[in-house]
């Protein structure tokens, strides 16, 4: 586990697609120089992030520490691009004690995103960038944060659809910190998004598997009745919105028990004066549902 907070900056001294020694396993393995600073409590086996890929030491002296890359990293990352020479961000996995200055980064590469453009703004660096697999974009939001090489970013806008991208803005000290700050149109970043959304995701899923049949409109319900009375919480003075928020919880609540059959139409059909339901329930009868 790690921070996603960038501890040094080191340089590949060889890439080795078929490494025969014995710290090399007969596979490909990466080996990283310039960073004593990371190394002095080193041991076989420690787990370092290399531009935000979990890997393994499997050798390691004062100033140089080996990693072996299997195929599925080699697929999913922008490792196999790396050159002699080449600058790559690294941080050791986490203490008990550490602070959680970035956020909970497994290391666990999703996939990789083509840099679009890079704009200045300020002394600050704006980032657009285009997952490889699109699929990833239901995962970032606005205002969340994203692994990128490595480093915990904040989303600043997220554009969805098949064209769909993200930005990230790079302040002046983060920009002195990461590989990334260097990088230019056409270039790729390793990508790790918030497993929480996975997990929330798969849940939801197996929840409504179970409980509707596999009917995912009960979920699209459920959106529908946040938006639908969010909006009705919306209407009247600040004063008199903060009054009604009882009354509407308990109307959420009632309207849910309700409408959330999957006999039931959605959305609701206003009445006359555009406010209500055609269907009027009282709180017992609805309880009864």
């Amino acid at each position: 586990m790690f921070t996603g907070l960038v501890e040094k900056i080191g340089t590949v001294s060889s890439l080795e697609p078929l490494d025969t020694s014995s710290s090399g396993g007969g596979g490909t393995s990466l080996t990283i120089t310039d960073c004593e600073e990371i190394l002095t409590d080193c041991h076989l086996g420690d787990s370092i992030a290399v531009n935000g890929t979990c890997l393994t030491v499997t050798a390691f002296d004062k100033t140089w520490f080996k990693v072996g890359v299997a195929p599925e990293t080699l697929r999913r990352t922008n490792l196999g691009s790396l050159q002699t020479n080449s600058r790559v961000n690294l941080e050791r996995a986490v203490l008990g004690e550490t602070r959680m200055g970035g956020h909970l980064v497994q290391g666990h590469v999703d996939t990789i995103a083509k840099i679009l453009s890079v704009t200045p703004e300020g002394n600050a660096l704006v980032f657009r960038m285009q997952p490889r697999d699109i699929g990833v974009m239901r995962y970032i939001v606005e205002k969340g944060y994203v692994t990128l090489d490595g480093a915990s970013l904040t989303v600043t806008n997220v554009v969805d659809g098949q064209e769909g991208y993200f930005e990230v803005m790079l302040i002046a000290y983060t920009q002195e910190k990461i590989v990334t700050a260097a990088k230019k149109p056409g270039d790729y970043v390793n990508v790790e998004i918030d497993i929480v959304g996975k997990y929330v995701e798969k849940s939801v899923q197996g929840y409504f598997a179970g409980t509707a049949g596999g009917d995912m409109k009960m979920l699209e319900k459920m959106a529908g009745l946040w938006v639908y009375f969010g909006t009705s919480i919306g209407h009247g003075q600040p004063a008199e919105r903060h009054e009604r928020l009882p009354v509407m919880a308990r109307s959420i609540l009632i309207e849910a028990l309700i409408y959330l059959s999957p006999s039931r139409p959605w959305p609701p059909t206003p009445n006359a004066n555009g406010k209500g339901h055609k269907e009027s329930r009282s709180p017992s009868q609805a309880s009864s549902q």
